[in-house]
C-alpha cells in the first residue's frame, strides 16, 4: 500500500480509501446500494485497515446518518488508535424536512459538522467535504462556514465534490484573498470509461495542487467484468437495480473488452485492471473502493499490486480516450511548440 500527500498538505493517506456507503440500508436507494450492519461492517474496516488502508470516507447523507454511527462505532469496537486514520466525511445533502436541512449554508455546515462529530464519536473530522454545488449559496459563505470549522479544531481540513473547475478556482481565489482555510481535495467521478474530468477538472488539479478522490471507480460495478456486451447483470445486482453513474455503454464494452485479455494474462479480475489503471494516473491521490463482501475488498485491495506496462497503458488508453473537443484540441495545437521548446531546454541542461 502507497501513501500519498492530500493535495499541497503534509498529511499522508492511502491509495486506496475505503468507502461506507454500502454501510446502513435503509429506505430507497440506500437498501439498493448496500445493507451492510455493524458486524459485517466491522469485519470490512479491520480488513481494510489490515491491509494499510488508512482512509475511510462516508457523508452525513449515507442512510441518512446511519453510515456514519456504523463507521464510528466500528473505529471503537475495533479499538483503531484516533491517530491511525484519516475520517474525511460530506455536508450538503437533506438531512430533514425544514428547508434549512440542507445546502452548503453556514447554517447547514456548522449544525452538520456537531451532528457528524456524535454520530462519529470523534473530537475532529480530518477532512471535511462539500458534497455538491450550491446553486443557491454564495460560495464566500461556503469558505468562511469552512474556515470557521478549522479554526475551531472541529475540522482538519477542507474538501469539495462533483464541482466544475471554475466553482473550485473561485473558492480557491476567495481563499487566498481573503486568507481563509482552502479545499484541499476534490471528491469526482473517474473511471477508465468515463474520462471527462480530464478535459477541466484534472489540469485545474495540477495546476492549483489539490488532491483528487475518486469515487464509484468500477462505475457502479459496471467494470467488474460481470458486464459485457453479452452479459447485462443477474436480477437484483447493483446495476440492475440503481443504474448509477450514467456510462457510456458501447465505451465501457470496449473498455472491458481491452481490459479482459491483460487480466486473463496477470490472472487478475477485470476490476482489479480497472482500479489499476485509475492508481497509474498522476493527477490520483486516493481511489475509493466499497464492498458487499470482505472477497469483494480484497479483490479491489489486490489491485494495489497490479504492475500495468507501458503497452498496456497504451491499448488501454486508446480503447478508453476522449474525443478530440474544442478548445482542448486548439490547445493542445497552438501550445505544442512551446511544450517543444521547454522539452528542449530541459535536455540541454
Amino acid at each position: 500500500m502507497r501513501y500519498n500527500t492530500l493535495g499541497r498538505t503534509g498529511l499522508f493517506v492511502s491509495e486506496l480509501c475505503l468507502g461506507t456507503m454500502t454501510f446502513g440500508g435503509g429506505a430507497g436507494i440506500w437498501n439498493q446500494i448496500g445493507d451492510l450492519q455493524q458486524s459485517d461492517a466491522e469485519r470490512l474496516v479491520g480488513r481494510a485497515l489490515d491491509a494499510g488502508v488508512n482512509f475511510i470516507d462516508t457523508a452525513d447523507v449515507y442512510s441518512q446518518g446511519v453510515s456514519e454511527e456504523i463507521t464510528g462505532q466500528a473505529l471503537k469496537n475495533l479499538k483503531v488508535a484516533r491517530e491511525q486514520v484519516v475520517i474525511a466525511t460530506k455536508v450538503f445533502g437533506e438531512m430533514g424536512s425544514s428547508p434549512n436541512e440542507r445546502g452548503a449554508t453556514r447554517y447547514h455546515i456548522m449544525n452538520g459538522v456537531k451532528a457528524s462529530l456524535k454520530r462519529l464519536q470523534l473530537d475532529h473530522i480530518d477532512l471535511y467535504q462539500i458534497h455538491a454545488f450550491d446553486p443557491v449559496t454564495p460560495i464566500e459563505e461556503t469558505v468562511r462556514a469552512l474556515d470557521a470549522l478549522v479554526q475551531q479544531g472541529h475540522v482538519r481540513y477542507a474538501g469539495v465534490s462533483n464541482w466544475a473547475a471554475w466553482q473550485i478556482v473561485k473558492a480557491l481565489g476567495i481563499a487566498q484573498r481573503e486568507g481563509l482555510a482552502r479545499f484541499e481535495s476534490l471528491q469526482a467521478y473517474y473511471t477508465i470509461a468515463g474520462r471527462d474530468l480530464e478535459r477541466e477538472l484534472v489540469p485545474m488539479l495540477e495546476s492549483e495542487g489539490l488532491g483528487l478522490m475518486v469515487w464509484s471507480p468500477l462505475a457502479g460495478g459496471l467494470l467488474s467484468g460481470k458486464y459485457g456486451r453479452d452479459q447485462q447483470g443477474e436480477a437484483g445486482s447493483r446495476r440492475t437495480t440503481f443504474d448509477f453513474p450514467p456510462v457510456n455503454r458501447e465505451r465501457a464494452w470496449d473498455c472491458v473488452d481491452a481490459m479482459r485479455p491483460i487480466a486473463q494474462a496477470k490472472g487478475v479480475s477485470v476490476a482489479q485492471i480497472a482500479l489499476a489503471w485509475l492508481l497509474h494516473q498522476r493527477a490520483v491521490t486516493s481511489v475509493i473502493i466499497g464492498a458487499k463482501r470482505v472477497d469483494q475488498l480484497d479483490d479491489n485491495i489486490a489491485a494495489t499490486k497490479v504492475k500495468l506496462s507501458v503497452e498496456e497503458l497504451g491499448v488501454l488508453g486508446e480503447a478508453s480516450g476522449l474525443a478530440a473537443e474544442y478548445p482542448g484540441w486548439m490547445l493542445a495545437r497552438q501550445g505544442e511548440q512551446r511544450r517543444a521548446q521547454l522539452r528542449q531546454s530541459r535536455q540541454e541542461e
